[in-house]
């Protein structure tokens, strides 16, 4: 008889205590003499929450990998429609370039940078084609026939669009794209709708499942490049879903008129049971790529579309998904107050209370207590920080009612006690610090108007660096002396230092000012804040070195929060702010686990 090892080519090994896990245990076995159990490690598969999207929207195009997902157009609302493109990049979503029409319920292909729609509905049916570069949409021959609600599948030079809805009636007709002419392809065996979302296989192995006509229907074709036939029926009718994957290996995800969680996978026979949505929803749409690993977004119809997004994961890992948390209250509840250090060794200094009371309440986090420590010398709101617990820097702020109003007073932080320092040259408020205490940036501001100034510290003296391009105020900073990101603030415009020039940084989806900011240049996390509007607000972003993509919302909108500066994007507070908080709010980015099963026998 085989043993394991002859059929797997691994030992059973015995251990007295569970090992450390990576992914070299995939399909190991081993006997746990303490516990008295067997145990393995296997891949499993789930949804999991990701952030959401920009724009809720509904009947979107939607196509590429999970880690690199287009989501193009939908509807808004009845009768409004985006032209709003979207890129995911397997951590959050950021805008891409507009489509040349807003539609929704079109045909749509190809990758993140080498996309393609069809079709779908606008003020009327469409036959207008566009192409996606990565970055700008560009018109394309006009199909054949303009019709909604149709299925797809396909690269942007090699792509299938098949059924849907014409006037009148209900469309089996089947075009083909070459990258510049549709030509006409076997007609589908039963004609029917409601099948955007639905990007599967190739022109040459397409795979039409369920929809519409009249009813929802179980009916599953597979497509060889010229005509199709009868594949494996879905075990219940599902329509207005999401789909992906490929003939052999697809996924059907949410729809349905009641919106349902059901998921279920193909494997070119036959359908399984899949592990469920989260949210289930209709007018859904997905990545194509994978059956195995893929996204899926938007749809929903009341009150409003929803913006949600789930990852569906085939992995030994248990994934957590990222999420701010409650976490431990400071004792003095403030806002517009200074912050340095990280989750595990945090500090918050000054701030106000109310306007015009500033305090120079200083507060240490040992990783489970906050503490008094010893104060500021200059009681302040609106001041700049950076460094860490036991070398943090305070500069600049706002002294109302002293006259005047803002100061240049500079102060270090040994761990103990704070002592006054040469001071700044330009007195200034609602600056932006970043840095570390002997290799830090002061920039913008508010003098008696908006400042442009840009001041360097490097633990003894401040001189003047490079001003800004732009006078900015109210905005924060993240990063180090040589490698910083300014973003937000008033106008709002987001730059990057080098240590000597600032050039233009990628755009905030959501402009935001008095906001909190924690990272690296080029894995920063930016929250909270007021929107232009003005009210507080309580989403994040992050920002990759080029661009800003969505990240999960805090449980409460505020402003004027304190940062842990030092802290990575990943693990992060969100300390205090308006109005007069106390609460704090940790975030903690994707987690992921190597789990172990217990096996059993029957």
């Amino acid at each position: 008889m085989a043993t394991y090892e002859d059929i797997y080519g691994k030992r059973v090994k015995e251990f007295d205590s569970d090992p450390t896990l990576t992914s070299s245990y995939e399909g190991q076995v081993w006997y746990n003499s303490a516990t008295g159990t067997l145990k393995s490690v296997v891949a499993f598969s789930a949804y999991s929450s990701t952030p959401p999207l920009n724009t809720g929207r509904r009947a979107t195009g939607g196509t590429g990998t999970k880690t690199a997902a287009l989501v193009c157009s939908g509807q808004i609302s009845h009768p409004t429609r985006t032209s709003a493109t979207e890129e995911y990049n397997g951590t959050g979503y950021s805008t891409g370039g507009n489509t040349g029409t807003a539609r929704y319920t079109m045909a749509c292909g190809g990758t993140q940078t080498a996309g393609i729609i069809s079709m779908g509905y606008s003020t009327s049916a469409l036959t207008a084609t566009e192409e996606y570069n990565g970055s700008t949409w560009t018109s394309g021959t006009a199909s054949n026939d303009n019709r909604t609600n149709l299925g797809s599948g396909g690269t942007q030079s090699s792509f299938l669009a098949f059924g849907g809805s014409e006037s009148p009636g209900t469309s089996n007709a089947t075009e083909e794209w070459d990258d510049s002419s549709w030509t006409t392809g076997g007609n589908l065996g039963t004609a029917r709708y409601q099948l955007s979302g639905n990007n599967v296989g190739t022109q040459t192995a397409g795979l039409c499942v369920g929809g519409y006509s009249g009813s929802a229907k179980t009916l599953v074709e597979e497509y060889n490049g010229s005509s199709w036939t009868a594949g494996g029926a879905l075990p219940s009718a599902q329509g207005n879903a999401a789909r992906g994957g490929t003939q052999t290996a697809a996924y059907i995800s949410g729809g349905g008129q009641s919106p349902t969680t059901a998921s279920k996978h193909y494997d070119g026979t036959s359908w399984t049971t899949a592990p469920s949505l989260a949210t289930g929803r209709p007018q859904i749409s997905g990545s194509q790529a994978s059956q195995t690993n893929h996204v899926v977004f938007g749809g929903g119809s009341s009150p409003t579309p929803f913006q949600a997004s789930e990852e569906f994961n085939t992995s030994i890992n248990t994934i957590t998904a990222a999420a701010w948390a409650s976490g431990t209250a400071i004792n003095t509840g403030r806002e517009l107050l200074g912050g340095a250090g990280t989750t595990s060794a945090g500090l918050a200094f000054g701030g106000q209370t109310s306007n015009p009371t500033k305090v120079n309440n200083s507060e240490e986090w040992n990783g489970s207590a906050w503490a008094e420590g010893n104060n500021l010398g200059t009681a302040r709101s609106a001041l700049g920080g950076c460094g860490t617990q036991t070398a943090a820097l305070a500069f600049g702020g706002d002294v109302y009612p002293t006259s005047p109003r803002n100061t240049t007073d500079t102060e270090k932080y040994d761990g103990t006690s704070w002592t006054e320092v040469n001071n700044m040259s330009t007195e200034r408020r609602a600056l932006s610090g970043f840095g570390i205490q002997t290799a830090a940036v002061a920039a913008g501001g508010y003098t008696t108007t908006t400042s442009n100034a840009t001041e360097e510290f490097d633990g003894t003296n401040w001189t003047n660096g490079t001003n800004m391009p732009s006078s900015q105020t109210a905005g924060v900073g993240v990063g180090i002396l040589t490698a910083g990101v300014f973003a937000g603030g008033i106008p709002g415009t987001s730059l990057e230092y080098d240590g000597t020039n600032w050039t233009a940084g990628g755009s905030m989806i959501t402009n935001r000012y008095y906001l909190g900011a924690s990272g690296p240049q080029t894995n920063s996390l930016f929250f909270a804040g007021i929107e232009p509007s003005p009210s507080p607000t309580a989403s994040a972003e992050g920002y990759d070195g080029t661009s800003f993509s969505t990240r999960p919302s805090m449980a409460t909108a505020r402003n004027g929060v304190g940062s842990v500066t030092a802290a990575p994007a990943t693990s992060t507070f969100a300390i205090a702010g308006s109005p007069n908080s106390t609460a704090v709010e940790e975030f903690t980015g994707d987690v992921e686990t190597a789990t172990a099963s217990t096996l059993t026998t029957s």
